[in-house]
């Protein structure tokens, strides 16, 4: 039971306190995604972050205790879209190959268009897979395959389609949201020069040339039933 002198939650000095936390957070998440952006997973560094923040390296990481956490937290907002509007999609009824068409689309637009982010957010996740030796622990707080599921909106999509009969049960959810994000992620990062539509197109071919092959062989021997998306 809290003491009699113990600050209530609507003290001043608690919403003071509250408010400067945010602040410092929101300062290390913005000065973190210059950083990141402009200089890679590598050469990013907490100390630098945190001076750019306006704070020590030791509040930085009390706010974040690794590298690899503070990426993925300035990675999540991206993708948590995504996973809302799966849900969205999938409580609304819609024809699970239109929502993961559209998935596809949205994913592979942001990752073009924060291309040197999503360079960095890839190094991180190679560097933390390495070093747990293992796939991600959803109790693991500091793994950015946790913080940025990039995998799951694809993943949940599929899972609802397979178990509704709209898509063929195999590959699993979870081995087709892999394939095509890792997909995504490393054509967006070795292929500079090329247009964000050839990727999606190349990624939904891919992906439904698994779970729907009939919409492939119905555009014929030439056809390209998902050019041009983007």
């Amino acid at each position: 039971m809290p003491s009699i002198d113990s600050p209530r939650p609507d003290d001043p000095r608690v919403r003071a306190a509250r408010t400067k936390r945010f602040r410092t957070r929101r300062a290390l998440l913005d000065a973190a995604d210059v950083a990141f952006a402009s200089h890679g997973w590598a050469n990013a560094r907490m100390e630098d972050i945190a001076s750019a923040a306006g704070v020590s390296a030791a509040t930085a990481y009390n706010h974040f205790p690794s590298k690899h956490a503070l990426l993925g937290h300035v990675y999540s907002p991206l993708i948590q879209p995504l996973r809302l509007e799966a849900e969205r999609d999938i409580a609304a009824g819609r024809p699970m190959v239109d929502a993961l068409r559209d998935q596809v689309k949205a994913l592979t637009r942001i990752t073009f268009r924060y291309r040197p982010l999503t360079a960095a957010f890839w190094s991180a996740v190679q560097d933390y897979t390495i070093r747990v030796g293992g796939p991600a622990d959803p109790s693991d707080d500091i793994d950015p395959r946790t913080l940025a599921p990039i995998p799951a909106s694809i993943q949940v999509l599929v899972e609802h389609g397979q178990d509704s009969g709209e898509l063929r049960r195999f590959p699993s959810p979870h081995e087709v949201g892999s394939l095509i994000v890792n997909m995504l992620l490393i054509r967006s990062i070795n292929r500079p020069h090329e247009q964000p539509a050839v990727t999606c197109e190349m990624l939904l071919t891919v992906m439904f040339g698994m779970l729907r092959p009939e919409l492939l062989a119905d555009a014929g021997v030439d056809g390209r039933p998902f050019r041009d998306l983007i």
